[in-house]
């Protein structure tokens, strides 16, 4: 796309796509609390099942795993062990995003997201991220390759 073979299939896209989209999130998990204007670590803490020890310390590695699943995408040679790695990491997160919604844990100082949405979008991730990890189809259709003799068998085109 644009010229710029990187982006060349729609899974190489795709697989571009998610990982800015998670360098964007990966930086919640290391914002303050104090920040308001975006989500932040206080508010990824809170989203974390009381279950679960070292919810702070929980909240830092899963912010690194996914810049380090993010920075996976985009190296080819490595893009289908992070879409695979990225896949079960969006599989752990889904009871901590399970419990925010049912104890209604606000986010950001927003209402919390219902169930009914997490629970797609998180499928659309784990999706997205095996899915960009397998071959390409092209973004546009390729032009068939006229054989050696078959302008000279049909003559001129004026």
């Amino acid at each position: 796309m644009l010229g710029v073979r990187r982006f060349a299939t729609w899974p190489s896209a795709a697989a571009h796509a998610l990982a800015f989209m998670l360098f964007v999130t990966a930086t919640a998990h290391f914002v303050p609390g104090g920040v308001t204007v975006m989500p932040n670590h206080d508010d990824l803490v809170a989203m974390v099942p009381p279950l679960v020890p070292f919810p702070s310390l929980v909240v830092h590695l899963t912010g690194v795993l996914e810049v380090l699943g993010a920075l996976g995408l985009v190296i080819t040679r490595t893009r289908r062990a992070a879409g695979n790695c990225l896949a079960l990491l969006f599989v752990v997160l889904l009871p901590g995003n399970i419990y925010a919604a049912a104890a209604e844990v606000p986010f950001a100082g927003q209402q919390a997201s219902p169930l009914w949405q997490r629970i797609p979008e998180q499928a659309l991730y784990i999706g997205a991220a095996l899915w960009a990890t397998r071959g390409g189809w092209p973004l546009q259709p390729r032009e068939r390759a006229a054989s050696p003799g078959a302008e000279r068998a049909s003559g001129p085109t004026n």
